[in-house]
């Protein structure tokens, strides 16, 4: 069995800029993450593009439709920015065959203390596990993307 891991930027990816006191998207950080908890799951990673998700477009989220849709295993995990990570979900209902997962991060992986870690490994168990369709993981929790909203004031994500 595999997961493929789609990577599309957002705050599990950025890296901090010192000399700027900024934030950037850098590289994919979910192989990272994998490797270092020694996961020996066959894992191929796609990565998209590296956006902050309030920036992805509809045609960007038509193109994680197709990538997902392309792919030939069933297993699919999407790492995503967390601010419209509900938005692409309802935008690949319907994808047949496949099991999606997708998952973000309030915090950048490079943080000691971030969420990116147990919200990747959670997906990835997700998506092997599941029935085809679309699923949001976070903060231990799998969600429709129809039926949760990320809470700002909690930092995290809740039922409707």
């Amino acid at each position: 069995m595999s997961v493929t891991i789609i990577t599309t930027g957002g705050t599990i990816d950025k890296i901090y800029y010192d000399a700027k006191n900024d934030y950037h998207i850098g590289q994919p950080q979910a192989p990272k993450i994998l490797e270092r908890a020694g996961v020996t799951l066959d894992t191929p990673i796609i990565p998209l593009f590296r956006k902050d998700s309030l920036d992805i477009t509809e045609q960007d989220r038509a193109l994680i439709r197709e990538t997902a849709e392309q792919q030939a295993g069933h297993n699919i995990v999407i790492t995503h920015g967390t601010d419209t990570l509900t938005l692409t979900g309802q935008a690949l209902k319907g994808i047949k065959g496949k099991t999606i997962v997708l998952m973000g991060a309030m915090y950048p992986a490079e943080f000691r203390d971030s969420d990116a870690v147990f919200n990747l490994g959670a997906a990835v168990m997700a998506a092997q596990t599941l029935p085809e369709g679309v699923y949001i993981a976070m903060n231990g929790r799998v969600f429709d993307p129809d039926t949760c909203v990320k809470n700002v004031a909690e930092n995290r994500f809740e039922e409707k």
